[in-house]
C-alpha cells in the first residue's frame, strides 16, 4: 500500500482529472429548533429543514473500466428518483413536522456490483436490483415496524429475491456470483446495503467514514459462521472459502451454499451539512488504496476545485473525483476491474469553472 508521500507524488493527477471530467461518459443528476436570543434581542425561531431539502440537484459521476483483467465483470447502475416518497415516510427525517418532510421528493439509488466467475450476475443485479428494492419497500408494511427495521427487512428480502431470480431465470451457472453494495439516498438518510467486499465510504468535513465492513472469510464472525456450517477457510493467495472465493457473502455462487450467503449488512447514516461525497467502489480501488487515502484525494481535489475561477464550461466535481481515483488505481497496478460511483452531497454547491 502506498503512503501519504506517494499521494503527494500523485498530486498532478488532480489537475488532469478536471479535464477528464468534461469528456467522461457520466452525468450529473438533476432529477426531476429555536436559536436562543440574548439581551434585548428576541429569540429567532429557525424552521427545521431536511438536510437535502427535497433531494433534487444531486450530482454524481462514475467510472467502470476493465483495468488489467481479460474480462469485464463489474457493473454499475444509478437510478435517480427510483422512488418518490415524503422524507418522513421513508424514515429518519431530521425535520419532522416541517413542510420539506412531507413534500414528495425523489429517493435515489446507487449500486456497484463486482462479478466473479463471469459477468452475468453482476449485470443482472445492475438491471434488476433497484426494481426489487422499490417493490420490497412497498411490500414491508407490517404494523409496528420501526423505519430502520422496515428498511433492513426490505433490503434483506431484496437481496434474497435477486439471488433466487438468478436461479429461477437461469441467469448464470451456479459457479457465477457477484458482490453488491447499494446506497439509497433520501433527503436525510444514507442507507447502505452491502454483500461482499465492495465498499462504501463517506467524506464528511475532514473525516473519512467507512459505511461498510468487508465480508471476508477470515473476519471473526464470518469465520465462525462458515466453520459452524461445516465449511473451511483456506489461505490461498488470501483467505478464501474452501480456497476458492475471497469473500463470505455474495449473490449467486450456489455451489458454495450454505457458506456463501446473499444476506446483506445494512447501515444508516444521518446526512449533515458537512457531508461532501459518498463513494461506492469495487475492490479494484480498495485493493490499492485505503479509506483514508481515498478521503485525502477527495479533499485535495475539492480544495483545488474551490480555488478555480468562473469561466465558460462547467466542472462536475463528482466525475473529476471518480476519474482521478481510477487513474491512481491504474498507476498503482490494480489487477482487477475498477468501478467507482461518486455522489456529490452538496446539493447547493456552486459550480465553479476551470481557468
Amino acid at each position: 500500500m502506498e503512503n501519504t508521500d506517494q499521494l503527494e507524488d500523485e498530486d498532478t493527477r488532480v489537475d488532469s482529472a478536471i479535464e477528464l471530467a468534461s469528456t467522461s461518459s457520466t452525468s450529473s443528476g438533476d432529477v426531476s429548533a429555536a436559536s436562543g436570543g440574548s439581551g434585548e434581542f428576541p429569540a429567532v425561531a429557525r424552521r427545521p429543514k431536511c438536510v437535502g431539502r427535497i433531494n433534487r440537484g444531486v450530482a454524481w459521476g462514475f467510472t467502470s473500466v476493465i483495468g488489467r483483467r481479460k474480462e469485464m465483470e463489474d457493473a454499475v447502475n444509478v437510478v435517480m428518483g427510483f422512488m418518490a416518497r415524503a422524507c418522513d415516510h421513508v424514515g429518519g427525517c431530521t425535520a419532522a413536522g416541517a413542510s420539506s418532510s412531507t413534500e414528495i421528493s425523489p429517493v435515489h439509488f446507487f449500486g456497484v456490483y463486482d462479478g466473479h466467475g463471469g459477468s452475468q450476475v453482476a449485470k443482472f443485479c445492475a438491471e434488476r436490483m433497484h426494481q426489487v428494492v422499490a417493490e420490497e419497500w412497498d411490500r414491508e408494511t407490517v404494523d409496528g415496524l420501526e423505519w430502520r427495521q422496515r428498511w433492513e427487512a426490505a433490503l434483506s428480502s431484496s437481496f434474497g429475491r435477486a439471488d433466487n431470480e438468478v436461479v429461477t431465470e437461469a441467469v448464470a451457472p451456479d459457479m457465477v456470483g457477484s458482490t453488491a453494495v447499494v446506497a439509497v439516498l433520501s433527503s436525510c438518510q444514507i442507507i447502505i446495503s452491502n454483500c461482499g467486499d465492495s465498499r462504501a465510504v463517506l467524506c464528511r468535513g475532514n473525516e473519512t467514514i467507512p459505511l461498510t465492513v468487508d465480508q471476508k472469510p477470515d473476519r471473526e464472525d464470518e469465520l465462525k459462521r462458515i466453520e459452524g456450517e461445516g465449511g473451511k477457510v483456506i489461505n490461498w493467495n488470501g483467505a478464501r472459502v474452501f480456497g476458492v472465493l475471497a469473500m463470505s457473502r455474495a449473490i449467486g455462487d450456489r455451489y458454495l451454499r450454505p457458506w456463501i450467503i446473499p444476506v446483506p449488512e445494512v447501515t444508516f447514516t444521518t446526512r449533515t451539512e458537512e457531508d461532501e461525497c459518498l463513494i461506492l467502489a469495487s475492490d479494484g480501488l480498495w485493493d490499492v488504496m485505503s479509506n483514508d487515502e481515498v478521503g485525502e484525494v477527495v479533499r485535495r481535489l475539492l480544495r483545488r476545485w474551490r480555488r478555480t475561477v468562473v469561466v465558460e464550461g462547467e466542472i462536475l466535481v463528482a466525475q473529476a473525483i471518480a476519474d482521478n481515483l481510477t487513474e491512481i488505481s491504474l498507476a498503482r497496478n490494480s489487477s482487477d476491474n475498477i468501478s467507482i460511483v461518486v455522489v456529490d452531497l452538496k446539493s447547493k454547491r456552486k459550480r465553479l469553472q476551470r481557468r
